[in-house]
C-alpha cells in the first residue's frame, strides 16, 4: 500500500490527509499539538466564516499578487465547493448580509468532530504531540521529537507539509519549520503579521477615553510617509495585494496602541511596503465617505451658528461622534478647525500616521513563506521530489472574509491530487 506522511493537522492537512486517503492511500498526520484543527476551533468562536460568497474574479482578486498561482487551485476547490463539503459532514453552510458564509450553526466544534470521524473511517491516523524537527537519511525520512522528549524517523512514500504560518503561535503554527527548508536551500519570505493592528501614537488623553470605541462607517486610505505624499487611487474592496495605495470601507476599532478592525487589516499589504519604504505610513481616514468634499464644506457653513464650540458644530452640523471629533481634533494636536473648507477638508482626511504593526504573535494571519518559484504546479517542491506543501506555508495572504480558509482548503486539496498524480506517475514508470 502506498503511504503518505501529513505533517500539520490544521485545515489544510487534514483535507489533504482526506483527499489521499480517499484515494487508498495509507495516511498519517503529524500534529504537534493534543489535538488537530486548533485555529479552525478558534476560528469557531466568531462563528467560523468559512469561506466567501462573492463572483470569481473579485474572490480571486483578494489573494493579491499570489492570485495567478493559487488560481487553479481556488477553481478546482472553490466556495460553493467548500460549501458542499461542510454539508456533507451534516454542517450546512448560509450566506450572511455581507457575503460572508457560515456554518448554521455558527461552531466548528461540530464540523471537527464529524471530520475526525470521516477521517478514521477512511484510515487516517493521526499522531498528536509530534513535532516535525527536520529531515534524516535517507533522504526524505522525517524526524519527529515526541512530548516525552524521544525522538523517531518515519519514512513515507509522499510526503506533505501543511505547518501554517506563525500567527497564534499557541496554537501549534510558530514558523518552527522556517530552519529546516532555509538549510535545504528552500528561498522563503520572511513571515510577517498579516490581518493584523497598526501601532499608533496617540495622546494619553485620546488613548484613555476612546480606547475601544469603534470608528463607524469610515474610510481608509494608505498612502507612504514621505512628506506631502497625498492618497493614491482607490480600489474596490481593498484588495491586499503590494502596489499602490487603496481605499476600504469599514469599521476600525481604536486601541489603546492604535487601530484594529477589517479595512485595517485589508490594508496590511500596502502599510507594510509604506514601512518598508519610509518608517512610517499614513492612513488618512475618511469620517464621511458617502459625503463629497463640496457637500461637507456647503453642510457646515450652512449650519454654522456664531455661539456652537467646534465639537458642537461638528456634531450637529454633520454629525460625528465623540471618538470621531477627537479624531480631528488628535490629528491636529490643538484645536478644532472654524472654517468650514479647512474642517471639511480635515474630515474627509484625518491623517493617522503609523509607525508598525502589531507583532506576529498578535496578528490573524501571516504574510511571506515558501517562494512560489520553489514548487511547482502541483505545489511540490522541486528540490525535493515526492515532497508537497500546502496552505499558509506557501507566500500569499488574504483578508479576513473566508478567504484565508479557503486558500488554506483549497492548496491542501491540490497538493494532495498533485501527491497523487506523482504517485501514480512514479508506480507506472
Amino acid at each position: 500500500m502506498r503511504t503518505a506522511a501529513v505533517v500539520g493537522g490544521g485545515p489544510a492537512g487534514l483535507v489533504a490527509a482526506e483527499v489521499l486517503g480517499r484515494a487508498g492511500v495509507s495516511v498519517t498526520v503529524y500534529d504537534r499539538m493534543p489535538s488537530p484543527a486548533r485555529k479552525l476551533l478558534l476560528a469557531g468562536h466568531g462563528g467560523l466564516n468559512i469561506t466567501h460568497s462573492e463572483g470569481p474574479e473579485p474572490f480571486l482578486a483578494r489573494y493579491g499578487s499570489a492570485s495567478e498561482r493559487l488560481a487553479p487551485a481556488l477553481r478546482a476547490f472553490g466556495p460553493q465547493d467548500l460549501r458542499d463539503w461542510c454539508a456533507g459532514l451534516g454542517e450546512p453552510t448560509f450566506v450572511g448580509s455581507s457575503g460572508r458564509v457560515f456554518p448554521r450553526s455558527f461552531r466548528a466544534t461540530p464540523l471537527v468532530r464529524a471530520w475526525l470521524v470521516r477521517l478514521a473511517d477512511l484510515g487516517v491516523r493521526i499522531e498528536r504531540r509530534h513535532r516535525w524537527t527536520g529531515w534524516a537519511e535517507p533522504p526524505g525520512t522525517l524526524r519527529l521529537a515526541r512530548a516525552d522528549g524521544s525522538q523517531t524517523e518515519v519514512t513515507s512514500d509522499v510526503t506533505l507539509f501543511a505547518l501554517g504560518g506563525a500567527s497564534w503561535p499557541r496554537l501549534g503554527s510558530d514558523g518552527g519549520w522556517l530552519g529546516p527548508f532555509v538549510e535545504r536551500g528552500v528561498e522563503v519570505a520572511p513571515l510577517r503579521p498579516a490581518n493584523v493592528g497598526v501601532q499608533v501614537g496617540w495622546t494619553a488623553t485620546f488613548a484613555d477615553r476612546f480606547a475601544g470605541t469603534p470608528l463607524k462607517h469610515v474610510a481608509l486610505t494608505v498612502r507612504g510617509g514621505t512628506p506631502g505624499a497625498g492618497p493614491a487611487r482607490t480600489v474596490p474592496g481593498g484588495t491586499p495585494a503590494a502596489g499602490p495605495a487603496r481605499t476600504v470601507r469599514g469599521d476600525a476599532m481604536v486601541t489603546r496602541s492604535g487601530l484594529e478592525g477589517g479595512p485595517v487589516y485589508a490594508l496590511g499589504a500596502a502599510i507594510r511596503a509604506a514601512l518598508d519604504a519610509d518608517g512610517r505610513a499614513v492612513l488618512d481616514v475618511d469620517l464621511r465617505p458617502d459625503h463629497t468634499l463640496r457637500q461637507l464644506a456647503d453642510r457646515l457653513r450652512e449650519r454654522r451658528r456664531p455661539k456652537d464650540s467646534g465639537t458642537t458644530w461638528l456634531r450637529r452640523a454633520i454629525g460625528l461622534d465623540p471618538a470621531a471629533i477627537s479624531l480631528v481634533r488628535e490629528a491636529g494636536r490643538g484645536p478644532l478647525p472654524t472654517d468650514a473648507d479647512a474642517a471639511a477638508t480635515l474630515v474627509k482626511a484625518v491623517p493617522v500616521e503609523v509607525t508598525g504593526t502589531m507583532p506576529l504573535d498578535r496578528a490573524i494571519s501571516t504574510a511571506g513563506g515558501i517562494a512560489w518559484a520553489e514548487v511547482d504546479g502541483s505545489f511540490m517542491l522541486h528540490r525535493m521530489p515526492g515532497t508537497f506543501v500546502a496552505g499558509e506555508m506557501l507566500d500569499w495572504e488574504a483578508p479576513t472574509g473566508g478567504y484565508l480558509l479557503q486558500a488554506s482548503f483549497s492548496t491542501g486539496v491540490a497538493a494532495a491530487h498533485g501527491a497523487l498524480a506523482w504517485l501514480d506517475g512514479r508506480t507506472t514508470g
